[in-house]
C-alpha cells in the first residue's frame, strides 16, 4: 500500500467517524468467506456499518479526531472490523447472536455515549444498554399509564353519571304522572264548591 493510498484510507475512517456517536471494534478473524458476509449483511440489515481496517490506520485516524480514543488502542492487535452504528446496543447485539453459532466475532473495544469499554467481557452489558429508541419508548409508557387511568377514570365517572341521571328519571316521570292525578281532586273539590253556592 503506497503513501497516497494509506492517506486515502485514514480520511476514509475518519468520514466515517466524523459524526459516529458509537463505535465498536470487533475482531472477525476465523471467519470464512461465507460467514463473513452473512455478518456484513445482518450488519447492514441493522444499520450498521462495518469496515475491515488496518489498526496503525485505524489508531493514526482517530489520533486526529476531536475525541479521545486513546483508551482502545491497546485493543488495536490482530484482524479489526470497524462498526459505526445510530443504535448503541445494535452491534453488541449483533456480536452476540453471531456467536450463538461461531466462536467470534470478538469485542475489543467499543466507544459510546462518551464512554469507552474496552474488552469481550464488556459485551453482554453493551448488549443490555437501552438504545434511545428504547428508552423513549419507556418513557412515553410511563407517561402515558396516569394519562390513561385518569381517562379511564373519567369515562368511569360520566358513565356511572349516566347511569345515575337514568335511573333518578323514571322516579321523577313517575312523579309527575302522579302529581296531575293529585291535583284532580283538588280541582274537582274546587270546582264543587262555587256549584254548591
Amino acid at each position: 500500500m503506497t503513501k497516497e493510498d494509506k492517506v486515502l484510507v485514514i480520511q476514509e475512517i475518519r468520514d466515517l467517524l466524523q459524526d459516529a456517536k458509537v463505535v465498536y471494534v470487533a475482531d472477525l478473524e476465523g471467519l470464512n468467506a461465507a460467514k463473513s458476509s452473512d455478518f456484513r449483511r445482518q450488519a447492514f440489515k441493522n444499520n450498521i456499518k462495518v469496515k475491515v481496517v488496518k489498526n496503525t490506520l485505524l489508531q493514526k485516524a482517530m489520533e486526529q479526531m476531536d475525541v479521545d480514543f486513546s483508551e482502545m488502542f491497546v485493543s488495536f492487535k490482530g484482524n479489526s472490523a470497524l462498526m459505526i452504528s445510530e443504535t448503541a446496543n445494535a452491534p453488541a447485539k449483533l456480536i452476540k447472536d453471531f456467536r450463538k453459532k461461531e466462536e467470534k466475532p470478538a469485542l475489543k473495544s467499543a466507544y459510546l455515549q462518551e464512554t469507552i469499554y474496552v474488552g469481550d467481557e464488556n459485551l453482554e452489558a453493551l448488549a443490555n444498554i437501552k438504545s434511545k429508541e428504547e428508552m423513549l419508548g419507556e418513557i412515553i409508557g410511563l407517561l402515558q399509564s396516569p394519562i390513561q387511568r385518569l381517562v379511564s377514570a373519567l369515562q368511569n365517572r360520566s358513565e356511572s353519571e349516566e347511569a345515575t341521571t337514568e335511573e333518578t328519571a323514571p322516579a321523577e316521570e313517575t312523579k309527575a304522572e302522579e302529581t296531575p292525578a293529585a291535583e284532580a281532586p283538588e280541582a274537582a273539590a274546587e270546582g264543587e264548591t262555587p256549584a254548591a253556592e
